[in-house]
């Protein structure tokens, strides 16, 4: 036992002393009482020194108002495209596409074949116009006893094919399927007059020979400065009206006989 005391000595040495804890002193408060200390060479009765007013942050007095910071962006509601309420709708006609001043001006324009045709209107797609003068030719025809609707609409379709490919052909710009089907139905318009006339006259004298290739002239004109002007092709009306004729020619012959 006594050489493990002997051990236990010679382990457990050490520099520190009891007698170093009476230099100690604490001062928690800085005012040098019992509660004093100077620890690690630092002195704490440092911290409560004086600092100069300049270096103080003004404190602004106290008004009773709430702070507000001002918004930089106030969101708004979304607001629909057409407005709150259906005053603010567009017509429904304008949402199908379908102006009664445009049609208007492109009637006037078939009507007086020397007036010049504007192209921004005439290169839309309208079709309202067109079926409406196909449904008078067929009526009028079926006044004079002809039954003739098939072949109206059979050979509108197969003229504005032919039409199609060959503006196609002869212009640098090129043309749209419905864009010539709404300028040869407008152009119908002087058709529908002279089926209008057979219901009344006979049609198969001098008379109705003269009348009947005046028609044709006034449709295939129309339709060729339509078409000349709207697709930018001078100087070629006479080629355009050559097959717009034979077209025309074809209804001519149905009104006559």
């Amino acid at each position: 036992m006594s050489g493990f005391e002997n051990l236990n000595t010679d382990f457990y040495q050490t520099s520190y002393s009891i007698d170093d804890q009476s230099q100690q002193t604490y001062d928690y408060g800085g005012s040098g009482g019992p509660y004093s200390k100077q620890y690690a060479g630092y002195d704490y009765s440092h911290q409560g020194r004086f600092v100069p007013p300049d270096m103080m942050q003004p404190q602004q007095p106290y008004t009773g108002q709430i702070f507000q910071p001002t918004q930089a962006y106030t969101p708004t509601a979304p607001q629909p495209f057409y407005g709150n309420n259906f005053e603010d709708e567009p017509p429904l006609l304008e949402e199908l596409g379908i102006n009664f001043d445009h049609i208007w001006q492109k009637t006037l324009t078939v009507l007086h074949p020397l007036k010049v045709a504007d192209g921004s209107i005439m290169n839309e797609t309208d079709l309202a116009g067109p079926m409406v003068f196909c449904l008078a030719f067929g009526a009028t025809l079926l006044l004079a006893g002809k039954i003739q609707f098939g072949y109206v609409y059979g050979i509108s379709a197969i003229g504005c094919l032919g039409m199609f490919c060959l503006l196609n052909l002869m212009s640098m710009t090129g043309v749209s399927f419905g864009c010539v089907a709404s300028v040869l139905g407008y152009c119908l318009l002087p058709m529908i007059l002279l089926s209008s006339f057979a219901v009344v006259f006979s049609l198969q004298g001098m008379v109705g020979i003269v009348l009947t290739a005046g028609i044709i002239g006034w449709c295939s004109f129309s339709a060729s400065k339509i078409f000349i002007s709207a697709l930018a092709m001078e100087g070629q009306q006479l080629l355009v009206a050559y097959p717009c004729a034979l077209l025309y020619g074809v209804f001519a012959l149905i009104s006559v006989f």
